[in-house]
């Protein structure tokens, strides 16, 4: 088995951590480098990242996210937000291109003008589903990254959207996608995994 399908088989959704381990910067740090590679529409890299680590806002993220046990043993807790306006960007982001010369200024002016133009045109509910679409791509990504350092996550859904934001500061134009506890799974929680459809239940070939 290589390396890669150990780390998906291994991956398991934690529902109680090991309190007081410290995770340490370098493996965010690391983490988030490889993170940088995960895919977007248009590349516009929608997702952000709250980490947070401080125990008295943890609290206040427990509160906020109606008391759920994982949170008080997690080494750190994270809400991935997927950015509305993230096409705004698109100037910056196909600049580098540019002045590479892998795009010519004309060809950089269509992408930037399509990118806006498609946004725009399509509207509010495609700019926060695109949000939620490419925030969920990159945490996916992320769980995989942090399994591969050995830490074990939990994504979840359960926490008042609104108090979350105002807790973090998150700006209004951010969509929380996701929140991930972060830390060393005690095994004490640890349950055989739960039943799997088949291939054949939720493919079609054509």
């Amino acid at each position: 088995m290589n390396e890669f399908l150990k780390v998906v088989r291994e991956r398991r959704s934690a529902n109680k951590f090991i309190k007081d381990i410290k995770i340490p910067r370098e493996d965010f740090n690391e983490i988030f480098r490889e993170l940088s590679l995960a895919p977007s529409a248009f590349n516009l890299q929608h997702a952000k990242y709250y980490v947070v680590e401080d125990r008295d806002l943890m609290d206040k993220v427990y509160e906020a996210s109606y008391k759920q046990y994982k949170i008080k043993t997690a080494s750190a807790t994270i809400i991935v937000t997927g950015d509305k306006n993230a096409y705004l960007d698109a100037d910056k982001i196909y600049e580098g291109s540019m002045l590479l010369g892998m795009i010519d200024k004309t060809e950089y002016q269509i992408m930037v003008d399509t990118i806006r133009n498609l946004y725009e045109v399509w509207g509010e509910d495609f700019k926060h589903d695109e949000a939620i679409r490419n925030g969920s791509l990159s945490a996916m990504q992320f769980m995989l990254l942090a399994k591969n350092k050995d830490w074990d996550t939990c994504p979840m859904i359960y926490f008042d959207k609104d108090k979350i934001s105002q807790l973090l500061h998150i700006p209004e134009n951010e969509v929380p996608v996701i929140m991930i506890t972060m830390g060393k799974m005690d095994k004490s929680s640890y349950k055989i995994r739960g039943y799997r459809k088949p291939a054949s239940e939720f493919v079609k070939f054509y």
